[in-house]
């Protein structure tokens, strides 16, 4: 994909596992790279962000949320814990607030892993609502993948192949790029 500068689209992605350097830290950038059609420009893993989650006014973390708010594209990736997102996330989506001109501004794509398949709605029941409120816009159903199944191509597919046309054409439209 070839691009002006003033067309260019900035992918983040940003991880609520615990773990540093996880499965759904890989996830999160497959989906983010077939997409965006390119790297993503910004990893927040919040395993490694430490304690600044909890002081709101950390300018470290401040200026990773403003980031993120800015990116045009933005996967939302967590675990599955106890049938919701985790409280390593939710310190993050914390800091965004649309009513003061810090929400999300871009498209943002909810990615949960799990255990089995009897949580494959938490995407859709826990985490699209939540980047809907905090400015996001979220046009396509979140994705569910199991752990086990996290670095097969096959798990994403079938979603690719419905996600992938729709948020194309509202990256088009947004920044007047291409993504393949």
């Amino acid at each position: 994909m070839t691009l002006s500068p003033s067309a260019r689209i900035r992918t983040a992605v940003v991880v609520g596992n615990p773990k540093p350097a996880s499965r759904t830290l890989a996830a999160a950038t497959y989906v983010a790279r077939e997409l965006g059609g390119a790297e993503p420009d910004l990893v927040v893993d919040l395993a490694s962000v430490g304690p600044g989650l909890l002081d709101f006014s950390d300018e470290a973390v401040t200026a990773l949320a403003a980031e993120v708010a800015s990116a045009d594209l933005v996967v939302v990736a967590c675990p599955t814990y106890k049938a919701t997102y985790t409280g390593l996330l939710k310190l993050f989506l914390d800091r965004f607030a649309p009513s003061y001109g810090t929400g999300l501004r871009g498209i943002a794509i909810p990615l949960m892993l799990g255990g089995g398949p009897v949580h494959a709605l938490a995407p859709e029941l826990t985490l699209r609502p939540v980047l809907t409120e905090i400015g996001a816009t979220v046009p396509v159903r979140g994705h569910y993948v199991l752990d086990s199944a996290h670095d097969d191509p096959a798990a994403y597919a079938d979603w690719l192949a419905v996600a992938r046309p729709i948020v194309s054409t509202l990256l088009s439209a947004r920044t007047g790029a291409t993504t393949p």
